[in-house]
């Protein structure tokens, strides 16, 4: 089964972290670096096309990053290394819970 889009950062926006995604028809947000465009720029027609970025997915990205690490800030998440799967599933709900009633 394919994910339909896929998400990343700067790091990730070389050209075979792109061609992979748009050869298999899954939709990305990766902004492009600023020195990659200022090498395509004076290049003209032969530099290429900029990539395709939409920035509203890329903005849900980062929130949902933000999110996680929030999460993993709580001792009960981080170090939990649980066997059954309900288990830490709790403890995640639990350390989710206390931060949505602490903000």
């Amino acid at each position: 089964m394919k994910p339909e889009s896929l998400a990343a950062d700067k790091a990730c926006s070389n050209g075979l972290r792109r061609r992979y995604p748009r050869r298999r028809g899954i939709r990305h947000a990766i902004p492009e670096k600023t020195d990659s465009q200022t090498a395509r720029l004076p290049k003209g027609s032969p530099g290429g096309r900029p990539p395709g970025f939409d920035e509203e997915r890329h903005t849900k990205r980062n929130t949902v990053e933000r999110t996680i690490n929030r999460l993993k800030q709580s001792r009960a998440v981080a170090t939990r290394h649980d066997k059954r799967r309900h288990v830490s599933l709790r403890t995640a709900t639990t350390a989710a819970l206390v931060i949505r009633l602490r903000t």
